[in-house]
């Protein structure tokens, strides 16, 4: 007998303490959803479209003569507009700059005002660089995917893809071939662009600001100047 009531008295205990624990899972989860609820926000900025920095998009889109919506779909894709941002290579600002692509940036643009690679977390200057790049890839490899493969991966490597017969440049597109992009990671970022210029595309207010800026530009305005 004394041996059945020290059983029945340790399943009491086991069921105590299964069901305190279940209480207090349920008190954390009620005093944590404040916690929960505050995420929600972040999650929905994540996969809205921006256009800061509008003025310096379309001003050196402009300039540049490229789509100042696939400037705001690299933009989003690079640095989320974090004009800090900085990755663990070093890449700086808003379309997230390499400290050798800056090198060459400026000396293409025969730029003397003294610019210093710390200046690449300087937005206007950061757009102005970036745009000027993906303008010169674009020209080079003839269409807005390539132009991102070649920011992402460099314009060696695509440069080396098309010469072997990896990519076919006239059959190239999210929508036929993506596939024969060798690199997962850039594959990968080629479709994250692409999906997001598609989405400023949508956008009507954008368009009818690049068009205004196409106008002014045309008619001589100053602020279509280099800085």
């Amino acid at each position: 007998m004394a041996k059945k009531k020290s059983s029945n008295s340790t399943l009491g205990l086991a069921v105590f303490v299964t069901v305190m624990l279940l209480l207090g899972m349920g008190l954390y989860l009620v005093f944590r959803r404040p916690e929960i609820q505050q995420t929600v926000p972040k999650a929905k900025q994540y996969f809205t479209y921006p256009t800061d920095y509008e003025e310096y998009v379309i001003k050196y889109s402009n300039e540049y003569d490229i789509d100042a919506r696939y400037i705001f779909a690299v933009i989003r894709t690079e640095s989320s507009f974090v004009e800090t941002a900085e990755s663990e290579v070093g890449a700086r600002g808003l379309m997230q700059i390499m400290p050798d692509a800056f090198d060459w940036i400026q000396f293409r643009l025969d730029d003397d005002r003294g610019l210093t690679f710390d200046d690449m977390y300087t937005p206007e200057y950061n757009i102005q660089y970036g745009t000027y790049m993906l303008s010169y890839l674009y020209e080079k490899f003839g269409s807005y995917e390539l132009a991102s493969a070649a920011y992402h991966q460099g314009m060696n490597a695509v440069s080396g893809w098309i010469d072997d017969g990896t990519i076919d440049p006239e059959h190239f597109s999210v929508d036929e071939n993506l596939d024969a992009m060798p690199s997962d990671l850039t594959r990968d970022y080629i479709y994250k662009v692409m999906k997001a210029f598609d989405k400023y595309k949508e956008n009507a207010q954008l368009e009818e600001d690049i068009n205004n800026g196409k106008q002014q530009n045309s008619s001589g305005d100053p602020d279509g100047e280099t800085a």
